[in-house]
């Protein structure tokens, strides 16, 4: 079953705000839109002693928040929804290391909402935090930063390929401002493509950097390094993972993934603070980038845990891919995103893409859990649509703050 996006309920999840002064001086009334909700069990009576038991064990323990924040000169206070803390006037949190701020209570026998203060003055930016009472919460929070950078920061040459290519990176606000905190990584191709109008195809780019930044602000979904590798002249041979008859210079896949595992991706964990595992690394593209980043995901799933393929050239060498991944020897991603559009001259191919969809669902893969298929009614094949459906992608791949 596909997800039914109308353009312009897309075009409102894609904008942002650049108020510096978002939830800077409020709480978020809308965090438990963030939280899972707990599904009923079919024993209610046997849920009720357990959850009694739970929470006199809950209650038993301290609730500990720790905010990792570098503050410098300046003193970490907490403020929240209840009792010993409020809104109007913060508790201060106790320096336990030269970045490390800890409170800690007994008193707290219901979820709370809280947020840090640097100086009880200036609110962490984004939505509230959450706590339930008797856990311990580690927060890697930002107050002043409200704007990522970008740069081309790497040209590299590739002994798998033998060419050399440009590589753009972007980096949050959380990165820029707290020192102590790691992010996931998000790798998209086609990197001239994500951040500037004046060198994207067609000029459309893909608000890669508008988008992250929105995000930032809101907490709908996990602040994330960008790492875009640029194309090539040899664009079809490195993004197909076999030949087709029709594209005699095809079929180099196997060797940009291993451009992308052995040499892209240790000099981005080694150089950025970054969480290198599965879970947290995304591999992301479009067309032949949606090609290229699906069969991955029948490869190297233990390196790109999260997989997304907009608009995917699933039609490449007589639907390969669709044969590719119900047979799959190796563990597949823990979550894929798929989408298309459905206009234009080739419909954007949207009988192939809805076939990878089921392709996936027939290795287990569930829909709105390890799966988001979206089809776009009226959008084409074009930069203009990708821009406007990555929010959503990127929310469903790396989930909420």
């Amino acid at each position: 079953m596909s997800r039914l996006l109308p353009f312009a309920l897309i075009a409102l999840v894609a904008c942002g705000t650049d108020d510096p002064a978002l939830d800077a001086t409020v709480p978020d009334a809308a965090v438990d839109a963030l939280v899972d909700s707990t599904a009923p069990d079919a024993t209610p009576d046997a849920v009720d002693a357990s959850d009694a038991t739970e929470a006199a064990t809950d209650a038993a323990r301290p609730t500990v928040l720790r905010v990792h924040y570098p503050a410098g000169t300046h003193t970490v206070s907490l403020r929240g929804s209840l009792a010993p803390l409020d809104w109007t006037k913060g508790l201060a949190a106790t320096k336990t290391d030269p970045d490390t701020w800890v409170f800690t209570t007994e008193a707290l026998t219901t979820k709370a909402e809280w947020k840090p203060l640097l100086d009880d003055a200036t609110w962490s930016r984004g939505p509230n935090y959450v706590v339930e009472p008797g856990t311990t919460v580690d927060v890697y929070p930002h107050f002043t930063t409200t704007k990522g950078t970008v740069e081309k920061r790497w040209t590299l040459t590739s002994k798998s390929l033998g060419n050399t290519r440009g590589v753009w990176v972007y980096l949050p606000p959380t990165f820029l401002e707290n020192t102590t905190a790691r992010l996931p990584v998000v790798y998209l191709h086609d990197g001239q493509n994500l951040f500037d109008p004046a060198l994207a195809f067609g000029g459309n780019e893909w608000k890669v950097d508008e988008t992250m930044d929105a995000a930032a602000e809101t907490g709908k979904f996990r602040e994330a390094i960008v790492v875009g590798p640029e194309n090539t002249a040899r664009r079809i041979y490195e993004y197909t993972p076999t030949k087709d008859a029709g594209y005699p210079d095809s079929g180099g896949g196997a060797l940009y993934l291993s451009f992308l595992i052995d040499e892209l991706k240790p000099k981005v964990d080694g150089e950025l603070r970054t969480l290198p595992g599965r879970e947290h690394t995304v591999l992301m593209g479009s067309s032949l980038g949606g090609l290229i980043s699906s069969w991955a995901g029948t490869q190297r799933a233990d390196v790109f845990g999260l997989v997304g393929a907009m608009s995917p050239s699933t039609w490449w060498d007589s639907t390969v891919l669709l044969t590719m991944i119900p047979t799959s020897k190796t563990p597949l991603p823990l979550r894929a995103y798929v989408d298309s559009g459905d206009s234009g001259a080739s419909s954007d191919d949207v009988a192939n893409t809805a076939k990878l969809a089921d392709a996936y669902r027939a290795k287990g893969f569930v829909d709105g859990k390890t799966l988001e298929y979206v089809v776009q009614k009226g959008a084409t094949h074009s930069e203009v649509y990708w821009a406007q459906r990555l929010p959503h992608a990127l929310e469903f791949l790396l989930g909420p703050r």
